[in-house]
């Protein structure tokens, strides 16, 4: 399963990367959940998921006072990028008392109000996992230092030990702001040598320039982080096996990105990429 906010664009990836790594149709691997507050964003949705002839079930709610697809437990995967810093919660809704979803309590002020959902969300994607589930999602930078409330939900998260990875990010990767972030990923499946650690992964200068406004990253680059990650979730420290990604398949030697940082095909135990 896997589940989303927004328009249904990580949706459509996803439909594509299965295509190019399962020999199944993406309606046979995946099921799709979406909860989408605006209107037009729940049609937009439910369009690029006809066109692309994905299946899939997109309500249009607000999170913060609904779980109308009742998957906690229940996601295999969760893939977000929900809107950062979201203000004026309601932190007296009888809805938010009750939630399963918050097992670690609303991020309240010393006012008993919310002045920031980004740990509302958090919760959310950690709450859908199965005892194996995998979540990854885009998260305001500030969060990840915040303090108050917030850092002891934080805290509760990270000693749960299924936070696996923080990944910091540069700013212009959005169409729509120019504000840096990070990608966090959860994963409830982390062997149990790992549950103790965290990933932390400084790309803040790996990127590709496409215009002035905006950076992504690069095929190799892509290819590179993510064999960081899969060296990192299977406790091997050697690169040298065959990363692949868009259905690509090529070895560490012929990645440039990885053979610039990691000339020794090894991750050393504390590297800053730049």
């Amino acid at each position: 399963m896997l589940i989303q906010e927004g328009s249904g664009g990580m949706f459509v990836q996803t439909a594509h990367f299965i295509k190019d790594h399962e020999n199944k149709s993406v309606n046979e691997a995946i099921t799709v959940y979406g909860t989408e507050l605006k209107s037009n964003n729940t049609r937009l949705a439910k369009m690029n998921l006809a066109i692309h002839g994905i299946e899939g079930k997109i309500i249009e709610a607000n999170s913060f006072y609904n779980n109308p697809h009742h998957l906690t437990g229940k996601c295999d995967f969760v893939m977000a990028n929900p809107p950062f810093n979201v203000d004026k919660i309601d932190a007296k809704n009888k809805f938010l008392a009750d939630d399963e979803r918050l097992p670690f309590g609303a991020p309240l002020t010393g006012k008993g109000t919310i002045s920031n959902g980004n740990y509302l969300w958090m919760q959310y994607f950690h709450s859908y996992l199965n005892e194996t589930g995998r979540a990854g999602f885009v998260m305001a930078s500030s969060a990840t230092d915040a303090g108050n409330a917030e850092k002891l939900i934080r805290q509760k998260l990270i000693e749960s030990g299924d936070v696996e990875c923080i990944v910091a990010i540069s700013n212009n990767f959005f169409y729509t702001r120019s504000l840096p972030c990070h990608v966090w990923f959860f994963n409830k499946g982390k062997k149990a040598e790992n549950k103790d650690k965290v990933l932390m992964i400084d790309a803040r200068n790996t990127f590709k320039k496409v215009s002035t406004t905006i950076n992504e990253f690069s095929d190799d680059q892509l290819e590179g982080l993510t064999a960081i990650m899969d060296a990192f979730r299977t406790n091997e420290p050697s690169l040298q096996k065959e990363p692949s990604l868009r259905g690509t398949k090529q070895s560490h030697d012929a990645n440039n990105w990885l053979t610039q940082h990691f000339p020794k095909g090894k991750i050393p135990r504390h590297r800053k990429l730049m």
